[in-house]
């Protein structure tokens, strides 16, 4: 057992890669008989338990993290105080629309019989849910896109938010708050994020400031805790066979505090940026817009302001 053995230094709890039949068996070979019950028992008393692997280490967490949270903290009472909007985004794991199984389970007489494989190419589609949750106002804002979770596809999202709900709730709003993740769609290092929000804030005469959580720290967002986690519990344990399903169960999402959340479908084919630039070629004047952005003075590459430009059509300096 020596050389399969690890333990606990602080506790002196152990535990062994061998199960108790290995063990079992090895004691057979060695004329001393036992079965694995009994070394169950024996490995117990020994001070042995069943462990499994605990998510604590932290092998790239920035030396910067609670300075950012700190930030992030400041800046969300000082919009809060001024009744600016605060929106937090982010994309939802991508979903298989079809007879699939999904995690979790619900009350029914009888179990519900789904595919046995996940193949993507048996799936009607993908369902790729956007989340804008308004923190001032405590409701959930959903776009279910059909293609791919692209910057185009995050801003565009973040629009259709700002259009439906957004300006008619805050009339004489100049400014806007994003808090939004490190990697992904909207990361710190997606130039097309930056470019999609310089069009949207030249579009509706916004100051856009950002603020991106430090890498592994996403579950601090508030679209995860507030908005995400809902509609999980909401659908667990049913198959996701159509968008209808998808949006009816994101549109019946309410939480305890009251919070609720609207939904819209985005069909629209989104390419990735090497697409493009193949459909597009040099005539793509449109993707040569640079945004204007005003990076922070503290933590620059996590925080920063998209102010609108004169024109969309002209080039700007990234500062």
């Amino acid at each position: 057992m020596e050389e399969a053995s690890a333990g606990d230094p602080m506790s002196h709890v152990k535990w062994s890669r061998k199960s108790a039949r290995r063990i079992s068996e090895a004691l057979k070979r060695r004329k001393t008989p036992a079965s694995h019950s009994s070394v169950v028992r024996k490995l117990k008393r020994a001070g042995y338990s069943l462990r499994a692997n605990r998510k604590r280490l932290s092998l790239r967490q920035s030396p910067d993290r609670d300075q950012q949270f700190r930030h992030i903290d400041r800046m969300k009472r000082r919009f809060i105080r001024r009744r600016l909007p605060i929106i937090s985004v982010d994309a939802k794991k991508r979903e298989l629309v079809g007879p699939f199984k999904n995690a979790g389970r619900v009350w029914r007489r009888a179990p519900e019989d789904v595919s046995t494989y996940d193949f993507p190419s048996q799936a009607d589609g993908v369902a790729i849910p956007y989340g804008v949750y308004d923190v001032g106002r405590d409701e959930g804002f959903v776009v279910v896109g059909t293609s791919r979770n692209t910057p185009g596809f995050a801003v565009s999202a973040i629009r259709q938010w700002w259009r439906d709900i957004g300006r008619k709730q805050y009339r004489s709003a100049q400014e806007l708050l994003i808090l939004a993740d490190a990697g992904g769609s909207n990361g710190t290092r997606a130039k097309a994020w930056r470019r999609e929000l310089g069009r949207f804030a030249t579009d509706y005469g916004l100051r856009i400031r950002v603020a991106h959580y430090p890498t592994g720290a996403s579950k601090w967002n508030p679209v995860e805790h507030r908005l995400f986690s809902a509609i999980s519990i909401n659908w667990a344990g049913t198959p996701l066979r159509d968008y209808e399903t998808i949006c009816g169960y994101i549109r019946n999402t309410q939480t305890a505090s009251g919070t609720r959340c609207r939904v819209r479908t985005d069909t629209r084919y989104w390419p990735k940026s090497n697409e493009r630039r193949a459909l597009r070629g040099r005539a793509a004047q449109h993707d040569r817009y640079e945004p204007t952005v005003r990076p922070a003075h503290l933590l620059k590459h996590w925080n920063y302001a998209v102010v609108p430009s004169s024109s969309p059509s002209e080039s700007f300096k990234l500062l």
